[in-house]
């Protein structure tokens, strides 16, 4: 078998390890876990490191599951949180686990017959029939109050970061989350967690509640927090989350996302965000290297996340809009993508709003360029323009400037975009 822990290392994912988990892999199929807020009914790319790590098992040979939080999610984990979470109905909690299973099949072998076939199990199922006096008994007994002090998940909202302090439902999710370790060790035989740096902590828990009710050597690992070179947080934009749901965020924007990281994020994300083999990568690096300005790493990770997540068809979508604004694209591209599409496209540039009256009383492009809007400061500039091909109706040329602007001119039956010179766009919309 493939050795996991080496190729999780070589692609910068492992920060901590119990000794003796890479002997135990090699040794055998091994069945690991990886825990997934079950909070929305979408997964952002913050859950990817955790979902290519569950991949990369499964490749080199081993069982992945994948553990729906349903229980610990109406209650909220500590680590990393200064707020207390909001809980959950068990309707929303099934419906976002469906959303969930459908995404991560994108990663995951669920069908087969193959005996490391990935399994989906949400832990309310085995949660919401333990009452708290058996939970007390069986589980609580074993693990002091001392050593669940000492977890730095703990501490941390004890000293003041959290300014409603701790409350006794979050300080017993690490018993929870321990408890799901030993569950999964007792029904599927499951000898791994696996998680981000910050959960550390919860899962040592785990391994020290089944060291000391059933003495079996299990293990864990864990893979470092992603950041950006800059510090910032990864997977954050001015408008929230990045998420793996086209609802919310668009197969466009989505690519765009992955195209804009910086040369040296991109040397580390296309390492842990893809499948790529490492002679690949490191050709892809070497090419980066020698010229930077055509930025064919980004190309190649945006490339790679966005038929991962979404398709070859929505890739091929994604970079045809992304001509629109910064490519050699036709006329006819305007057609071939969606109105949202289009709008996100164009956001960022100057947007008029143009009464459709106007192209009725017939509407000629001096007045719309300098009068209409203030494209230009004067229809004399306008004029000059024109005549020198530096106008652009919906990436066609404007012929003159006695051509009328009609209605079977306008995208999508409302939109033209108006290009002055290369890199100067206009969005407008007659209503």
């Amino acid at each position: 078998m493939k050795n996991f822990v080496e190729e999780l290392r070589w692609r910068g994912m492992l920060h901590s390890i119990i000794p003796g988990t890479e002997e135990q892999l090699q040794k055998e199929i091994t069945t690991a876990y990886v825990g997934i807020d079950p909070t929305a009914d979408s997964l952002h790319i913050g859950h990817l490191c955790g979902i290519m790590m569950l991949r990369h098992l499964q490749r080199c040979g081993h069982k992945p599951i994948a553990l729906i939080g349903g229980a610990t999610g109406m209650i909220g984990d500590p680590s990393g949180k200064s707020q207390e979470r909001n809980l959950l109905t068990e309707d929303v909690l099934r419906h976002n686990q469906e959303c969930i299973k459908k995404q991560l099949s994108k990663f995951l072998d669920f069908e087969s017959d193959a005996p490391n076939r990935a399994e989906l199990v949400n832990n309310y199922d085995w949660m919401k029939g333990y009452s708290f006096l058996d939970f007390s008994r069986e589980v609580g007994k074993h693990i002091t109050v001392n050593y669940m002090m000492a977890k730095d998940s703990v501490q941390k909202r004890l000293n003041g970061e959290a300014r409603d302090g701790l409350s006794f439902t979050e300080f017993t999710y690490q018993l929870l989350q321990a408890y799901d370790f030993l569950h999964l060790l007792r029904t599927h035989n499951c000898r791994m967690q696996m998680g981000g740096a910050d959960q550390w902590g919860n899962i040592t828990t785990g391994t020290e509640l089944i060291r000391r009710t059933d003495g079996v050597e299990v293990f864990a690992l864990t893979c470092p927090l992603i950041t950006k070179a800059d510090g910032g947080k990864f997977g954050k934009t001015e408008s929230g989350n990045v998420w793996l749901d086209a609802r919310y965020t668009s197969p466009y924007k989505f690519y765009q996302f992955w195209l804009n990281v910086s040369d040296d994020d991109a040397k580390r994300y296309i390492k842990i965000f893809t499948a790529l083999e490492r002679d690949e990568i490191d050709a892809l690096i070497a090419e980066h290297d020698a010229a930077p300005h055509l930025r064919a790493l980004q190309k190649r990770l945006a490339k790679e996340v966005t038929i991962m997540v979404h398709s070859q068809e929505e890739y091929e979508k994604a970079v045809e809009a992304s001509n629109l604004l910064f490519g050699n694209a036709t006329a006819e591209a305007f057609e071939h993508i969606d109105e949202q599409t289009l709008l996100q496209v164009f956001e960022a540039v100057p947007h008029y709003r143009i009464d459709k009256q106007a192209l009725v009383d017939g509407l000629l492009p001096l007045d719309l360029l300098a009068v209409q809007t203030d494209i230009f400061p004067s229809k004399g500039e306008a004029r000059k323009t024109i005549q020198a091909n530096g106008v652009s109706f919906n990436k066609q040329k404007l012929a003159g400037i006695d051509t009328p602007i009609t209605a079977d001119m306008l995208v999508k039956g409302k939109y033209l975009i108006v290009q002055k010179g290369k890199k100067n766009y206009s969005l407008l919309t007659f209503e």
